[in-house]
């Protein structure tokens, strides 16, 4: 009997393993709810979103293991049996009461275990509340206010970097001018670009560029002569331009979406305001309708950004992402959807790594997780969020660039890789004609 017993045991043991095993990995599908601007005054940036999140879940759910990433060598999470990830798209229309609202459904009714989004930093802001409150992770991948990662939430975690360091990356940039360290022009005398102007749309994201470039201003010796905050969506922004221009700057800054940028280029050239550069806080600077409605008046326009199509040639795994991405959508990667690209990258290598859909389990992956610069197809040293202090959920490792517009060899429209300098892929265009 005790014989008996003896061999019995043992099976009983690997058999409740093996179910035990088989109930862990009994997961299929892992749903992510996903809240971006699909209409609305930034449906262009909200399309380029979501086809870089499609891309990245294609590649998760897929094995490519010609592409230089983890995420592409096996089938799904692997550490979950292969389950796969499948996104759920919701449209918050840029509205933080509406995004909140779908946060919860998606929460309550589709059973998703983790929120992304949301770009408008203003309905992450709502969206990021509702994830506190009911203890759901939320990785934010694309909405740059700083405040977002200052409120010590425990279930908020961001990969894109915010706008203190995209700003900086500007002063850093004219600084750089001054110096001398620009491709293809002489230094530039400080006294020829000390002038500033700005206009940004007043919502949770505009206001806080505003309120930083007013304090780097400052630090970096530069004079802001005007700054002012317009409504998103305006039919007409004659009065802002007007405004601008009687202040006479040497260069104009701002933090706008598509339908607003373009209307604010056509009636600065229309008004012949006469900058020396336009700096735009990516956004609609970089939403495909801005090359296209533009044409040739883009050429010279700076935007802030964290992907240029240039990026491919120092890293392999940017080319073949864009690649894919290109084959897909007939355009190159922009920085909206490199980014939500990287967010779902983001939430692969955390389920990996937590092994379980678990609230707690993914909190505790998030907290740990460091995802190596090689891995990516942003030029950043990696992923790694920090776990406490005042930045807590922000990832340590992000970067930005500076790209302008100029047209190539074969007379097509590019962006060009302006800053850092060590990584300039074209000679700047200096000053902005045009306008």
């Amino acid at each position: 009997m005790k014989k008996h017993f003896a061999l019995v045991l043992p099976l009983m043991l690997v058999l409740t393993l093996v179910l035990g095993m088989q109930t862990s990995h009994a997961v299929e599908t892992i749903k992510i709810g996903v809240l971006y601007p699909l209409t609305g005054g930034a449906a262009a940036e909200g399309r380029e979103l979501r086809a870089g999140a499609e891309l990245a879940a294609e590649i998760a759910n897929s094995s490519i293991p010609e592409i230089k990433m983890d995420m592409a060598k096996h089938v799904g999470i692997a550490s979950m049996g292969g389950a796969k990830i499948e996104l759920i798209f919701k449209d918050h229309e840029g509205n933080p009461t509406l995004g909140a609202d779908q946060a919860k459904k998606l929460i309550q009714d589709d059973k998703v275990i983790g929120i992304m989004g949301c770009y408008h930093s203003a309905v992450t802001k709502t969206v990021s509340a509702v994830c506190e409150e009911m203890g759901i992770p939320m990785i934010n991948d694309s909405s740059t206010s700083p405040a977002l990662t200052t409120r010590g939430f425990k279930w908020f975690w961001r990969t894109t970097p915010h706008d203190i360091t995209f700003t900086q990356d500007l002063f850093e940039f004219l600084k750089g001018i001054t110096e001398g360290k620009a491709m293809g022009i002489p230094a530039i005398p400080k006294a020829q670009i000390k002038t500033l102007a700005a206009a940004c749309e007043k919502t949770e994201w505009g206001s806080q560029v505003s309120e930083t470039i007013g304090t780097l201003s400052k630090d970096y010796g530069f004079e802001l002569k005007k700054t002012l905050l317009y409504a998103a969506k305006s039919p007409d922004l004659s009065s802002e331009v007007r405004s601008l221009k009687s202040a006479k700057p040497d260069i104009m800054l701002f933090a706008s979406y598509a339908s607003d940028a373009i209307l604010m280029m056509k009636t600065l050239k229309a008004e012949k305001a006469g900058p020396k550069m336009i700096w735009g806080q990516d956004a609609g600077f970089e939403a495909p309708e801005f090359r296209s409605t533009l044409g040739d008046d883009v050429i010279g326009i700076l935007t802030r950004t964290v992907f240029a199509p240039q990026v491919g040639q120092v890293k392999d795994v940017s080319g073949q992402v864009n690649f894919l991405y290109k084959k897909n959508m007939g355009r190159d990667l922009s920085g909206a959807s490199a980014r939500a690209f990287t967010g779902v990258q983001t939430w692969v290598e955390v389920l990996e790594k937590a092994g379980s859909t678990a609230p707690a389990a993914i909190q505790k992956a998030a907290n740990t997780i460091m995802i190596p610069g090689d891995q990516l197809i942003v030029p950043w040293k990696g992923i790694r969020f920090a776990a406490s202090g005042s930045d807590q959920g922000q990832n340590e490792l992000g970067s930005g660039m500076i790209g302008q517009y100029q047209k190539n060899k074969a007379g097509e429209i590019v962006m060009e890789i302006v800053y850092p300098f060590d990584v300039a892929t074209a000679k700047l265009i200096y000053p902005l004609k045009g306008f």
